[in-house]
């Protein structure tokens, strides 16, 4: 029996795009929207089954319906470029789907569907609608269901004519009745002014149509009646705007739209280009399930592998030891199932050593005839080679046993290898070496709610060949870090920190609880009053959290002036917002408001309940492996996001104290950093001039650039050359300065090019940086950590444009997060050096945190800057601004 399904296009990719939050690949082109649209199409193709699909398009902006109203859509705001450049991306992706699209000059995407649903009345074929419109439910009919998407586009909820009576009390065809009376923002339609959806309703369950309405005006009294006489000419052209056309000259062929499933290898190559792992991991592309799982069996059958699952497995056990006390070569995999190491859950290992691969349950090694494995796992001087060590040692640690002896990382090697890559999994790093299949965890776990630990056998065989994976991994990424140049990037820096990470992680930060909560109350305090006088300005109560009840109570009570619409109503964003803030009092309270809820929701209750119980402490987690630049990324809370340019949001420091009494809490910030890297790399005269004399970077760039003494530099000059200086390496355009500084884009763009004038070493870096890209397709740090750009020489201005601006900030923001991690490594080892108490215990950015014994603190206050500006050579002088006290807010 046919089924067809119809998407309307330009709609769901529209919301998809502001449903989902930025996603980019690493080529730098934006994916948000595809992935949003790709996740709900899969979905509803799973759902509905269906046996004919077609895609519609708008074709353009000028359909026939400017023809009689000019202003037809007027009130859109452009399509952000964001989401232009993600229609071809989609519409080639469709065709790796084998689903048709059909768009035609003049019509809208409506009009396509229109004409398709009135053929499948005719032929009384179900058909399944999807659009982000409700305009569309005038087509609902007893074969026709119109799904309207909701929550984004990760729901829909379902229309047929039964349903729109039960929600409007109208049949389908009155939905054109309604848009003519009360109008459509988001399609620029006018409608009849002061007639909302309630009072057009009243009017339709009355008199049934727009044009009945018009013929009963003496029926009705006041304003009514005065608005509508008035507009009666717009409502008619409202409905005839909203009507949709049902005779577009359709030029496929039914048959054209049948749809019998995906091209696999092709719809994998599409989701390699862009990236989406987890759409290829979720439908196993590249393999069907029960081929992936017979071929897992049959990788399997080649091994060589033991079971130890109790005493009586003892002689194997042994056997391993044994191995293991005779090689230094070996894949050791430790499933710790959880992101967040800290309550990740353990449940097996497996060691491939020689010819044999060994596989266990996890509470095995907590046995006593295991005794000798612990020992092997804790001994510094026994090798092991592993997959995400980092995470293991952690989960280790919780668990009771030690870790040490940490010496190859493949998870680590692979991401240094290509730090673009969104997630290092071992299935997708063994599959990028062109190694054996190695299924994707969500092919024996399932994903989810449906995610399921399986049966011994499976879970065994599934460890056994994550284990040798490992083994196999291990020389081809040593490989090729040797001919990458970057062996001495990873073993002396990047594999090193990974432990003192989790020794830190694993330390935490004490917490005072009670600190937390009286902030908690005085942030109830403030937002209390900021309610009550909000209320006052507005004239009435509402939900302030609510962006529609907020757009209502500010455009349509207090007449502000709209910037932007949607199609679900009025934009209340901060942009939105920032910019109204000139013509009511009621807007700063409104962002106010805003800053203290999410303090109060995200940094004082979510820091609460993150602080472990039996430590009182708050633990962490440090990822390597997510920045494309080499920054660390804080998990499970994220401690590097806690906003300190309020107040309030400084005040949250104060919570975060010593674990001992009598310590203190250091911390040390690395100056202006970024800008003393680039002044090394771009070989800038008068930049390390500047540093050389520790001068205000600021002010001497605005002494050069304005041509004025440093007595005459004002506090807009020094603001410009501030936006200038951290700006320039990201390739700052003149409308993006004038739009930081309130000022013209040629007053922007002459203060950029007096900038590269005075600054000639940072001008010729700039060109000289692209250059080298586009010839070699990657840039570096100092210390060779290296970041590939493959849109450096795209035809496309956006992707290009993109990656040469990635090309100019990369080497900059590399070689910074480098030093740091350099600088944690080197104060480690002094540290242990000295036998000091002191404990590293955070970093943020460009901070570290120390916790320090009274009897250390001064020691700490000369060595902590020292052992920070020694952390790299370079042209210029680091310098690290030191701080203590009772507690982290103090300590700043």
């Amino acid at each position: 029996m046919e089924k067809w399904m119809l998407i309307d296009g330009n709609s769901i990719i529209y919301r998809a795009f502001f449903a989902i939050p930025p996603l980019t690949n690493s080529s730098g082109s934006h994916t948000n929207a595809i992935f949003g649209f790709t996740t709900m199409l899969l979905k509803l193709l799973e759902q509905e089954k269906p046996t004919h699909v077609l895609v519609a398009f708008d074709a353009g902006k000028v359909t026939f319906r400017h023809e009689g109203y000019a202003e037809y859509k007027g009130g859109r705001q452009k399509t952000p470029p964001e989401l232009s450049e993600q229609f071809p991306v989609l519409k080639e992706l469709l065709g790796a789907f084998n689903i048709s699209q059909y768009e035609l000059a003049g019509y809208e995407a409506d009009d396509i569907i229109g004409t398709l649903t009135k053929a499948a009345d005719d032929k009384g074929v179900e058909t399944f609608v999807v659009t982000g419109d409700k305009d569309m439910l005038q087509l609902a009919s007893e074969k026709v269901t119109i799904a309207v998407t909701r929550k984004g586009v990760s729901e829909v909820d379902l229309y047929t004519p039964e349903a729109i009576q039960e929600k409007y009390g109208l049949v389908p065809m009155q939905i054109i009745d309604l848009k003519g009376l009360m109008g459509d923002v988001s399609d620029n339609i006018p409608g009849v002014p002061g007639v909302g959806e309630k009072t057009a309703l009243k009017l339709l369950h009355e008199h049934g149509t727009v044009e009945n309405v018009l013929a009963n005006l003496d029926k009705l009294k006041g304003k009514l009646k005065e608005n509508i006489e008035t507009h009666k000419d717009d409502a008619e052209m409202s409905k005839k705007l909203a009507t949709i056309f049902r005779e577009v000259p359709f030029e496929k062929s039914i048959d054209e739209l049948s749809y019998a499933g995906y091209d696999g290898p092709k719809l994998a190559e599409a989701f390699r280009k862009l990236e989406f792992k987890s759409l290829i991991e979720r439908l196993q592309l590249g393999a069907e399930a029960g081929d992936m799982e017979e071929e897992a069996q049959a990788a399997a059958a080649d091994l060589s592998i033991h079971v130890i699952e109790s005493e009586q497995h003892k002689e194997a056990l042994d056997r391993l030891v044994d191995i293991l006390g005779k090689t230094d070569k070996n894949g050791l995999y430790i499933e710790a199932i959880g992101e967040n190491p800290h309550h990740a859950e353990l449940i097996g290992l497996a060691i491939a050593a020689e010819d044999a691969v060994f596989a266990m349950p996890y509470s095995v090694i907590k046995q006593p005839f295991a005794a000798k494995l612990r020992d092997w796992l804790e001994q510094a001087d026994k090798p092991k080679y592993g997959f995400d060590l980092h995470k293991v040692e952690l989960a280790l640690k919780w668990s009771g046993i030690g870790f040490e002896g940490s010496a190859f990382d493949v998870q680590l090697a692979a991401y240094l290898l290509d730090p673009t890559e969104a997630s290092q999994t071992l299935s997708g790093i063994n599959e990028k070496q062109g190694l054996s299949l190695l299924p994707p965890d969500e092919a024996v776990y399932g994903k989810g709610a449906k995610f399921k630990v399986p049966d011994a056998d499976t879970l065994y065989r599934h460890l056994s060949l994550k284990a040798e994976a490992v083994r196999k991994l291990v020389p081809l990424l040593t490989e090729e870090l040797s001919n990458t140049g970057m062996s001495k990037l990873y073993f002396d820096m990047e594999h090193p920190l990974s432990r003192i990470l989790a020794g830190m992680e694993f330390q935490g930060i004490k917490v005072k609880s009670e600190e937390l909560e009286a902030l908690g109350r005085n942030l109830e305090g403030q937002l209390t009053t900021i309610i009550s006088n909000v209320y006052k300005l507005a004239g009435m109560e509402f939900n302030i959290g609510s962006p529609k009840q907020l757009g209502e109570v500010l455009f349509e009570k207090l007449g502000l002036p709209a910037k932007k619409k949607t199609k679900t109503g009025y934009s209340t964003d901060a942009e939105v917002l920032e910019e109204l803030a000139p013509y009511h009092d009621i807007i700063p309270l409104i962002l106010h408001y805003r800053q203290l809820s999410k303090l109060q929701s995200t940094y004082v209750e979510g820091l609460l309940k993150e602080v472990r119980k039996e430590t009182g402490k708050i633990h962490t987690y440090y990822r390597q492996t997510i920045a494309a630049t080499g920054r660390l990324s804080s998990q499970f809370p994220n401690l590097q996001n806690i906003p300190i340019r309020l107040e309030e949001g400084r005040q949250i420091r104060k919570a975060f104290v010593p674990s001992e009494p009598g310590w203190s809490i250091v911390a040390a910030d690395y100056s202006q950093i970024e800008l003393r890297v680039l002044a090394h790399i771009a070989d800038d005269e008068n930049m390390k001039e500047a540093f050389i004399h520790d001068m205000d970077i600021h002010t001497k760039t605005a002494m050069d650039v304005f041509g004025v003494t440093a007595e005459e530099v004002d506090s807009n000059m020094r603001r410009s050359a501030k936006a200038v200086n951290f700006g320039i390496v990201y390739g700052i355009s003149d409308f993006g300065l004038s739009q930081n500084l309130g000022i013209t884009r040629n007053e922007a763009g002459k203060f950029i090019s007096d900038y590269k004038e005075v600054f000639k070493g940072v001008r010729q870096y700039m060109l000289d940086i692209v250059q080298q890209a586009k010839r070699d397709g990657y840039v570096a740090t100092l210390l060779e950590r290296r970041r590939y750009l493959n849109d450096i020489n795209a035809s496309n201005f956006n992707l290009r444009s993109f990656a040469e601006r990635t090309a100019m900030n990369t080497p900059i923001q590399g070689t910074a997060a480098d030093i740091i991690k350099l600088a944690m490594v080197h104060m480690d080892a002094t540290l242990r050096e000295r036998k000091l108490k002191s404990r590293m215990l955070l970093q943020v950015h460009d901070e570290l945190v120390f916790e320090v014994p009274q009897d250390e603190l001064e020691l700490m206050k000369t060595l902590v800057p020292e052992v920070m500006a020694g952390a790299l050579k370079l042209d210029v002088p680091l310098k690290a601004d030191m701080s203590f006290g009772d507690n982290w807010y103090e300590a700043k």
